[in-house]
């Protein structure tokens, strides 16, 4: 660890992050889907302590087993409905930083505005989590 995490070190920051997911959350979108999203997003950047943490708020849910491994083979499985397939391109292309249009497209069919609003708030925060532990080099406590 190069510091303490700064979510932890800087006054308010902490809250603005639990603010900012309460706000993802109170869409309507459903917490677990929203939890596999998370991990999905970690899987992608690399980001070990979240990749862990995400896991086990799905386990501890009671997620299907195989919605929890599968979530990196996302496309090439049928544990997701198209709407979930739908956000998680909208979560990869995001994390890309370029969303496509027909990606949009898709992920608008099955999504309201308020819910595309919520999962592109809860994109955004699992992102700049990713990014603090991993420049910080946060570790999965044992």
């Amino acid at each position: 660890m190069r510091i303490a995490n700064p979510m932890m070190s800087v006054p308010g920051a902490m809250k603005a992050m639990l603010d900012l997911s309460a706000a993802a959350a109170a869409t309507g979108l459903d917490a677990d889907f929203v939890e596999l999203i998370c991990l999905r997003v970690s899987i992608m950047n690399g980001c070990g302590a979240c990749i862990d943490y995400h896991t086990k708020l799905l386990r501890k849910a009671d997620v299907a087993d195989e919605r929890v491994y599968a979530v990196a083979g996302w496309r090439d499985v049928p544990y997701y409905t198209d709407a979930e397939k739908a956000a998680f391109a909208l979560a990869e292309e995001m994390t890309h930083v370029q969303v496509s249009d027909a990606v949009w497209a898709e992920v608008a069919r099955h999504w309201t505005e308020q819910q595309l609003a919520g999962l592109m708030l809860a994109i955004c925060a699992i992102n700049t989590w990713n990014r603090l532990n991993i420049a910080s080099q946060q570790k999965v406590s044992a």
